[in-house]
């Protein structure tokens, strides 16, 4: 039978796998939805824990810990940019367009988002996924409880927890009750002495929701925060009303290129009285492009020479939160320096840290991992991470920053095809556009990746 006179049938029923429901799949989600009105669409979000919107990133329940992007420009949908500030009014919350928002109301926000636009097509089923495993007409997704079949899968797991410490010879750490390897186990950080003196590592923004959740808790407490480079990220200053469009010349093609020209753009807009701050946020448009076009060496030496220095000044803290830090500091009681964790010595509940070669060991009450997620998909504990690698069903991106995968967020395998009807959102693209890890961004990816799904999920299927 030739393929011209092949007979079809329509599809009955359309079941889309969504792994993951903190806000990639939440915002994925709304966007199947409300992108089809087929009443044989079923939208099925898998969350181990039940409870949809959070993740690692909206998780927390300490209401000090501050979205780092002003509300004004957080909305769910980018066509509808006062929509976060419409609901913060309604729910009695700050609608400050210039103001950063607790992350767990940005949490129930998103929650009450998918809560109005939900139907009889939508299903969250609690329950750790386990595998998807490709088969002839789609997918067969593995949960803890039970198997299910899906026409397609968009992958939504986010960030992975931290890379797991080591000292500077490689000595893994020991779980040890002063080891806490996950910084959103804030339960366990409220559990550690009143007066406890705490090691950090890690300078960026989990660094100082663990600081201000530690030092606000207990008064008498002491926090270092250690990193390699001891620089923390520069903080958000009063909305300039003067907006710059940043340019950057065609042929920049390395990343020294590309970070001699944002140099010179700071220089002319300072000159004109505009800060550096817009010229890092006129860039935003323009950074996936520039990083598709550095070649995979010239990635390297961007991650090895200037992603710091971008990063602190990309993801900039709230005002106040800055004000906390400076407080804390004022008051002896928040270090931050530059090292690494040069030798761990186990005393039992606590234990003694020496951050140089030298420098004399300081006893501590814990030790918090805020290193960063771990990127490489090859070394994470996730069992369903574990089981698509040795699959090859998907594969690390060339510098292993997260999943291998198509600009428009098609999966691409171990052997370089690109997987029918299996897609990812979020921080996992990181790889492959660098600029992944925030709402405006994962709001586009999204709405571009739910398209993509209807589309190939619309066509009829072929009878043989």
């Amino acid at each position: 039978m030739t393929a011209t006179s092949t007979p079809t049938t329509p599809r009955t029923r359309t079941r889309v796998a969504v792994i993951g429901g903190g806000a990639s799949g939440v915002l994925t989600a709304i966007n199947l939805l409300v992108r089809s009105d087929d009443p044989g669409l079923e939208v099925v979000v898998h969350e181990a824990s039940g409870i949809v919107g959070r993740g690692i990133a909206y998780g927390t329940n300490d209401q000090r810990h501050l979205l780092n992007v002003r509300a004004r420009h957080m909305s769910a949908f980018p066509d509808a940019p006062s929509d976060l500030l419409d609901w913060a009014l309604r729910t009695g919350r700050s609608n400050d367009p210039q103001g950063f928002l607790p992350r767990a109301d940005y949490a129930i926000y998103l929650q009450d988002r998918l809560a109005d636009v939900a139907d009889d097509r939508l299903r969250i089923r609690a329950g750790r996924v386990l595998d998807v495993v490709p088969t002839a007409t789609g997918f067969e997704v593995v949960t803890e409880r039970s198997t299910s079949n899906a026409d397609a899968v968009v992958l939504c797991h986010g960030n992975q927890p931290p890379r797991p410490l080591a000292t500077a010879a490689g000595v893994a750490f020991p779980d040890a009750p002063w080891h806490v390897a996950n910084p959103w186990e804030l339960a366990r950080l409220r559990t550690l002495p009143a007066d406890a003196r705490v090691i950090v590592v890690g300078t960026g923004l989990t660094g100082i929701d663990t600081a201000i959740t530690l030092l606000e808790d207990g008064p008498e407490r002491h926090v270092t925060l250690v990193s390699r480079n001891g620089l923390l990220p520069k903080p958000h200053v009063g909305q300039a009303h003067t907006a710059w469009v940043t340019k950057v010349p065609d042929d920049a093609v390395t990343a020294d290129d590309i970070a001699a020209a944002v140099a010179d753009e700071c220089r002319a807009a300072g000159e004109r009285g505009v800060g550096w701050r817009a010229v890092v946020d006129g860039l935003r448009p323009l950074t996936q492009e520039l990083w598709r076009r550095l070649s995979v060496a010239e990635r390297r030496r961007f991650l090895e020479v200037h992603a710091r220095d971008w990063e602190v000044r990309r993801h900039r803290m709230a005002p106040e939160v800055a004000l906390r830090l400076q407080s804390y500091r004022y008051d002896g009681r928040l270090a931050v320096q530059a090292g690494s964790l040069h030798a761990v010595e186990d005393l039992g509940e606590r234990c003694r840290v020496t951050t140089a070669p030298g420098q004399a060991p300081i006893e501590v009450d814990a030790v918090v991992n805020c290193t960063g997620p771990l990127a490489d998909v090859r070394r994470s504990t996730d069992p369903l991470l574990k089981a698509l690698v040795a699959r090859g069903t998907v594969a690390p991106d060339p510098l292993a920053l997260g999943i291998d995968s198509t600009p428009d967020g098609g999966v691409v395998s171990a052997d370089g095809r690109v997987v029918d009807g299996l897609f990812v959102v979020g921080p996992p693209r990181k790889g492959t556009l660098w600029e992944s890890t925030a709402i405006p961004e994962i709001r586009g990816q999204a709405a571009q990746v739910a398209a993509a799904v209807l589309e190939r999920t619309s066509r009829p299927v072929v009878v043989n």
